[in-house]
């Protein structure tokens, strides 16, 4: 049983469930926690550009199914890849923090 007295804020309560920085369940989580902010940014970036999957895939040289996965956070993605579907498929510029 997990002890969540101690749980005080957001963090707390991830590395309470997951772990501390480093470790493999938090790595995995972070790892999925940023997928699912990549296939909601480039969701809505689609929307908002008014394109199907079908179409973003024909303008980046992909297959829709390769968009619908990563919409859903269920595909590898290459950074290349990623940077040619926002940039040219969505006209949207991409920039990176490292922390």
């Amino acid at each position: 049983m997990k002890n969540y007295k101690t749980v005080k804020s957001f963090d707390d309560l991830i590395e309470t469930e997951h772990g501390k920085l480093g470790t493999e369940s938090r790595n995995q989580y972070e790892e999925k926690s940023q997928m699912f902010i990549i296939s909601e940014m480039l969701k809505e970036a689609r929307k908002n550009a008014n394109l199907t999957q079908e179409q973003l895939a024909d303008k980046t040289g992909t297959k829709k199914s390769y968009i619908s996965k990563l919409e859903n956070g269920k595909g590898n993605v290459q950074l290349s890849t990623l940077i040619r579907i926002f940039e040219i498929g969505l006209n949207r510029r991409v920039g990176f923090t490292f922390l």
